[in-house]
C-alpha cells in the first residue's frame, strides 16, 4: 500500500553547479534531507536567512505544493509525471542573482530564449497536474494573505490555490526568506562572491521533480526527479509515490 504525503510539488531541482552550491548554501539536501556545510571559501551566513527555503528543498516552484483530490492517489500522479515529460525537449536558461519581492533568488536573465521555454513549461504543468490538486482550505488561502495581492495575484490564487502562476508567473530558485534591504544586500554580496563565475554557465533544463512533505510541518524532500530523455531517479521520498 502506498504511503500518502501530506503535500505533493511539481519542482524543478536545478542541474550542476547550481544543485550543489545552492543546497551548500541552505544547508540542506533535498535528496536525502542530510544537513550539509557552507560553499567553500565562503563565510558563515545567519541561519534565518535560509530557514524558509531549506525547509523546501532547493528549487524552482513549477505546481506548487498541494495535498492530493479525492480520486487521485500518488501511483497515479507518478503515472501522469511519467506521460508529461516523455519526448519534451531540454533547454538552456540564462540566469542572475536578483532581488525579488523581499527575498534573494536565482531569477531568468531576460533577453533569451530561456524565459519563453521556461515560462511554457511552467504553465504545462500547472494545467497538467491540476485535477492532483485539492482545493485549498480557507486557511491555506488565508496564509497567502490575500489582502496585499494584487486583483490578478488574487483571481491566480482563486483559480488555482498559488497567486503567482501564468501572468503573474515568475520563475526563480529560492535562495533566502524575506529579508530587510540591509540583508539582502549582504547576501546578496556573499553569493556573488562565493559564486564568481558560477553564472556565466546557462541553467541546463532536462527534466522536472516531485518533492513530498510527509507529514504536516515537515520539511519537503525530493521523492522522484523525471528526465526528459525518460530517465527517473529516486530521491529520499519515493516510497511516498510507489505502489
Amino acid at each position: 500500500m502506498t504511503m500518502q504525503a501530506h503535500r505533493y510539488a511539481i519542482y524543478l531541482a536545478p542541474a550542476e553547479p547550481f544543485r550543489s552550491f545552492g543546497s551548500q548554501w541552505l544547508g540542506r539536501n533535498a535528496d536525502t534531507g542530510a544537513a550539509l556545510s557552507m560553499p567553500k571559501g565562503m563565510e558563515p551566513r545567519p541561519a534565518d536567512w535560509v530557514k524558509a527555503p531549506a525547509h523546501y528543498g532547493l528549487h524552482a516552484t513549477l505546481k506548487p505544493p498541494f495535498r492530493l483530490a479525492a480520486g487521485t492517489d500518488a501511483p497515479m500522479l507518478d503515472a501522469a509525471v511519467r506521460d508529461f515529460v516523455r519526448g519534451r525537449e531540454g533547454f538552456d536558461a540564462p540566469l542572475t542573482l536578483r532581488a525579488l519581492r523581499g527575498f534573494v533568488a536565482w531569477c531568468l536573465d531576460d533577453g533569451a530564449e530561456g524565459p519563453r521555454q521556461m515560462h511554457a513549461l511552467a504553465d504545462a504543468c500547472v494545467r497538467t497536474f491540476e485535477r492532483f490538486r485539492a482545493p485549498a482550505t480557507a486557511d491555506e488561502l488565508a496564509r497567502r494573505r490575500p489582502e496585499r495581492l494584487t486583483a490578478e495575484e488574487r483571481r491566480m490564487l482563486d483559480a488555482w490555490g498559488y497567486p503567482y502562476v501564468f501572468e503573474t508567473f515568475t520563475f526563480h530558485i529560492t535562495l533566502t526568506g524575506m529579508l530587510d534591504a540591509a540583508n539582502a544586500a549582504a547576501a546578496l554580496a556573499r553569493l556573488s562572491a562565493a559564486g564568481i563565475g558560477l553564472l556565466e554557465t546557462p541553467l541546463h533544463v532536462d527534466g522536472i521533480s516531485v518533492f513530498v512533505q510527509p507529514k504536516p510541518g515537515a520539511d519537503f524532500i525530493a521523492a522522484r526527479h523525471y528526465g526528459f530523455n525518460g530517465s527517473t531517479l529516486d530521491g529520499a521520498g519515493a516510497a511516498y509515490l510507489d505502489a
